[in-house]
């Protein structure tokens, strides 16, 4: 049950913090700004991957728990107590964002700025790319890991500032379900339900086939004078 918890605890405060600083970018004329609401998400990403980690494996993110059980280094009979926490965490960010900014339409839902494919395929490539960095820094080197949440959020961070104006990068289904659902602006919701979690499965693919090939590349010969020096 703690496992649980936690991610209920961790989806709310992404979404809480991550849609609330939209909102009240938009509630404040534009007193937060992009950079902000980008800085904000990798932010709390980074918090509750080191506040929560220990105890869930701070996935936050139904693309991610799915993407683990692909890689086979997550339960599958946990992938659906996961993200029933995950949903329920970011539902109840969006109803207290709800309450307290009644007048707000969207929510911090995320629409596309351009056409639906245009989206589909930079919510794909965005959650790629921080899949493929989830799985190296969760399963890599110790020192990896312990640099996990820097790395994870600061490529949150990253995406957000250069993709956030088009696609609202997401890179998360229930980032996008909650407020979708909350203000009932479920268009395009389809694409934000499916292209990170096609992008995370694709990360894992390629993380497995890098990782199965990776033991068969010899080390490299160590020059005699560093030898003579070891």
């Amino acid at each position: 049950m703690p496992k649980y918890i936690a991610e209920v605890l961790g989806t709310f405060a992404i979404i809480f913090c991550g849609t609330g600083a939209i909102i009240i970018n938009q509630e404040s004329h534009g007193a937060v700004t992009h950079v902000g609401i980008a800085i904000t998400f990798g932010l709390v990403v980074t918090s509750m991957i080191y506040a929560l980690g220990t105890i869930s494996g701070a996935h936050f993110n139904p693309a991610v728990s799915i993407a683990f059980a692909v890689a086979r280094k997550f339960p599958v009979q946990e992938l659906l107590p996961y993200i029933i926490s995950q949903v329920t965490g970011g539902v109840l960010a969006s109803a207290v964002l709800r309450y307290l900014f009644p007048g707000n339409e969207l929510l911090g839902a995320t629409l596309p700025a351009g056409s639906e494919a245009q989206s589909f395929i930079l919510e794909f490539i965005l959650t790629y790319f921080l899949m493929l960095v989830i799985m190296n820094v969760a399963y890599g080197s110790k020192e990896q890991g312990l640099f996990a949440g820097l790395a994870i959020g600061g490529v949150v961070l990253l995406e957000a500032m250069f993709a956030g104006p088009i696609c609202g990068a997401s890179m998360n289904p229930v980032r996008s379900l909650a407020p979708a659902l909350l203000s009932g602006h479920l268009e395009h919701l389809w694409l934000y339900l499916v292209a990170p979690t096609a992008g995370a499965i694709g990360a894992v693919l390629t993380w497995k086939y890098l990782t199965s090939t990776v033991q068969t590349v010899p080390p490299a010969e160590v020059p005699a004078p560093i030898k003579a020096r070891l």
